[in-house]
């Protein structure tokens, strides 16, 4: 068995596991893609509705920050499909996939701060209870223990 067959458990040229993590990638991709266009779709619509007027200035401003913040989400996880058409043929996948990987990761990251910003706007203009930030805090403590706490703690202890 080669030092390559060990550390991966497959038995897989470079070429072949970089074609294997690309994939893998654009199926992840694909599936927050839908979520922050959705969300992000959402939140474009909510200035031309006559409620946005009524918004506090703080209300407002929170409004901005999520609405920038779905655009930078937006195209951090729309990226890699960009860099995969430019890139293709050059026979650069494996680093094509390092930085398709870090934009996703990055896309996620701004994805969790719109979804949470989204959460606070909705919760203080639905409710306003002192209650909404700490509501506010354990989504997002949630988030970070569903998309990295537990794939980082199964990645440190299930690998050699």
């Amino acid at each position: 068995m080669t030092e390559h067959e060990r550390r991966t458990g497959r038995d897989e040229t470079e070429d072949e596991r970089a074609d294997r993590m690309w994939t893998d990638l654009l199926q992840e991709v694909r599936v927050a893609q839908m979520g922050v266009q959705i969300l992000f779709g959402f939140l474009l619509t909510v200035v031309f509705t006559t409620k946005y007027d009524t918004l506090s200035g703080t209300d407002q401003t929170i409004y901005i920050v999520t609405v920038v913040l779905g655009a930078t989400a937006t195209g951090a996880l729309i990226g890699p499909v960009s860099l995969h058409r430019l890139v293709s043929g050059r026979r650069i996948k494996q680093h094509a996939v390092q930085w398709a990987s870090r934009l996703t990761l990055v896309g996620l990251l701004l994805l969790l701060a719109t979804t949470a910003c989204s959460l606070l706007l909705i919760l203080r203009v639905a409710t306003h209870d002192d209650y909404v930030p700490w509501l506010v805090t354990g989504v997002v403590l949630w988030y970070l223990l569903c998309w990295f706490v537990l794939p980082l703690w199964a990645r440190h202890r299930h690998t050699e």
